[in-house]
């Protein structure tokens, strides 16, 4: 296999790293192949690309996820510059629900990160001029595109901003605390689900995979 893979605390999301061939010229490296990626993650189909190019650093674009049908996997790579890649899990059953991953992608370590649905996703850029592409399991859908508040004190992230001012989107300063996002959203949550415990028990997890 060209590319090896890591996986997380968290069930669900995957850590690709390509095999870079370097020589004279540079490097080569396959960076995505679909036999490959479905060995890993399983019988889903990439339909969508996308790339966004975020100019000053500190830019936060997030936490973004699209709700059934229309749920969305994505496949994250950084070309240019480096990211703070973040992913939490709003899958309602799921024993990890409201806690997050982060780590750092770069076109320097070429890491591609494999982020399920399920899951709302977040990013903060760490250099300026920095460009993301990912890969979508399915189409964007505007009636079905849904948000996070990023700086939901319940999900205690740390963007690592140090004082300085985050660059957000008047769309993502309006999003709802997870807290706020109904069961038609999300499906329907346990009964014994407890958001106020939410804020004293998640703690991030280490942006180094297993």
């Amino acid at each position: 296999m060209p590319v090896e893979f890591d996986e997380f605390d968290i069930e669900g999301p995957v850590l690709f790293i390509p095999t870079r061939h370097r020589d004279k010229r540079g490097v080569f490296a396959e960076t995505f192949r679909h036999d490959d990626f479905r060995d890993v993650v399983g019988d889903i189909d990439l339909v969508q690309e996308n790339q966004s190019i975020s100019i000053p650093i500190n830019t936060i674009r997030g936490l973004h996820f699209q709700t059934s049908p229309y749920a969305q996997g994505k496949l994250i790579r950084v070309t240019q510059g480096a990211i703070l890649d973040v992913a939490v899990d709003i899958r309602p059953r799921s024993a990890t629900f409201g806690q997050h991953i982060k780590i750092e992608l770069s076109a320097e370590n070429w890491y591609q990160l494999w982020i399920p649905d399920g899951f709302a996703h977040g990013f903060k850029t760490l250099q300026p001029d920095t460009h993301v592409m990912y890969k979508a399991s399915n189409y964007y859908s505007p009636e079905h595109d849904r948000g996070i508040a990023w700086n939901d004190p319940d999900l205690a992230i740390d963007w690592q901003l140090y004082g300085q001012q985050a660059v957000i989107s008047d769309k993502d300063r309006k999003q709802p605390k997870l807290a706020d996002v109904g069961p038609e959203t999300l499906g329907q949550m346990p009964p014994s689900h407890d958001f106020g415990a939410l804020r004293t028990s998640v703690t991030a997890l280490s942006a180094n995979p297993q």
